[in-house]
């Protein structure tokens, strides 16, 4: 199976090392960054989704204005927009772009951020929710007649649209959420479920359990690993940048007053439980950033050179995953140098993997 990248399309330039200068949405920064991405060899790009960020459909919509052929993974959070208005929403913005839309489902797993947009549930009702949320999502999408929906959250009567997606009726829906219920709504719904960057044995578990669950709907399932990679020439040199990184966002949280605290999420928590256990595990998979900052996030790294990273992005093609969401400390920078070296290289292992496993069938 080809292998997918996603890089990250943000809305202003910062990271764990660069503090943010100037508005939150700056539109020329998410030009200059969509054909970066585009340019470089990207299949998708992710716009992410927060309590207090600009809105991710827009931002897509902006960004598929200024490219051609770079699709993008639009997150978003199922409960605050009714599941038919969402639906119609994403299969218009599908339809403007020409079929280029993924859409990646964050039930959230923070109850703090939540209550900013006023849901004051507990996570195992989220998922509950989320759950019908996508079974009336899907119908929205490729129901080509009025249809009722009763549930415990939503209750639809002659649900409709008129409009498609250009993708052969359905968007392709990404998951996030590494809890058991989390897990369970995966398994029924995901086209393609996301990890973040765990150690090898973490990522063969979290596969495991997911395509057993899906199984049960008589479902297959994609995977997606996030990582930071951080290249340089030599693997010396790329561990000392790795240093640096450190070092800057030691600093910056110190500046602005940054206090961990425990982790609100499984995700996180899976990613401490990994950094607990050192900085450098498995080959050269980096806990640096997660343990310093408790893992907020897609917060791990492969370090070395193009082609030592390469090699460790085929160790977890061969535990399932197909698509890797890669971005970088220096966010457009290393984009621009993903699609150097690390992309292209990548995709030639895969295709080798595969002609490999062809010439054994035959």
């Amino acid at each position: 199976m080809s292998v997918e990248f996603i890089g990250y399309i943000g809305t202003h330039h910062s990271s764990e090392i660069h503090p943010r200068s100037g508005p939150t949405l700056q539109p020329d920064y998410v030009e200059k960054v969509a054909r970066a991405h585009e340019e470089a060899g990207f299949d998708r790009a992710l716009i992410a989704y927060h309590s207090n960020s600009p809105d991710s459909a827009f931002v897509a919509a902006h960004a598929a204005a200024v490219t051609r052929t770079l699709k993008f993974l639009v997150a978003h959070r199922p409960g605050f927009t009714a599941p038919t208005v969402a639906a119609r929403q994403f299969a218009t913005l599908d339809s403007f772009n020409g079929g280029r839309t993924a859409v990646h489902i964050i039930t959230g797993g923070d109850d703090r951020e939540l209550r900013a947009d006023g849901s004051h549930i507990d996570k195992d009702t989220r998922y509950a929710r989320s759950d019908e949320y996508l079974d009336v999502l899907r119908q929205e999408w490729t129901s080509e007649k009025p249809f009722d929906y009763q549930g415990e959250f939503y209750q639809v009567e002659g649900a409709h649209s008129t409009v498609k997606s250009p993708q052969q009726g359905s968007i392709p829906l990404y998951f996030g959420g590494s809890s058991e219920a989390a897990i369970r709504v995966a398994g029924k719904h995901a086209d393609v479920y996301a990890l973040w960057g765990e150690t090898y044995e973490q990522v063969k578990d979290v596969v495991t359990r997911v395509r057993a669950e899906a199984a049960k709907h008589g479902r297959t399932i994609r995977f997606s690993l996030s990582l930071r990679p951080i290249l340089a020439e030599t693997e010396d040199a790329a561990w000392a940048r790795a240093d640096r990184i450190l070092e800057k966002a030691t600093a910056l949280a110190e500046k602005n007053g940054f206090v961990r605290r425990e982790p609100p999420n499984e995700g996180s928590r899976r990613l401490l439980a990994a950094a607990a256990k050192g900085s450098r595990l498995d080959k050269r998979l980096w806990t640096g950033i997660a343990g310093l900052l408790g893992a907020q996030g897609n917060s791990t790294a492969l370090v070395g050179t193009p082609e030592q990273v390469a090699e460790a992005l085929l160790d977890y093609y061969d535990l399932g995953i197909t698509t890797f969401l890669i971005r970088g400390f220096d966010p457009l920078e290393d984009a621009v140098d993903y699609g150097r070296q690390l992309i292209p290289l990548t995709r030639e292992l895969v295709a080798q993997r595969e002609r490999e496993a062809a010439t054994k069938v035959a």
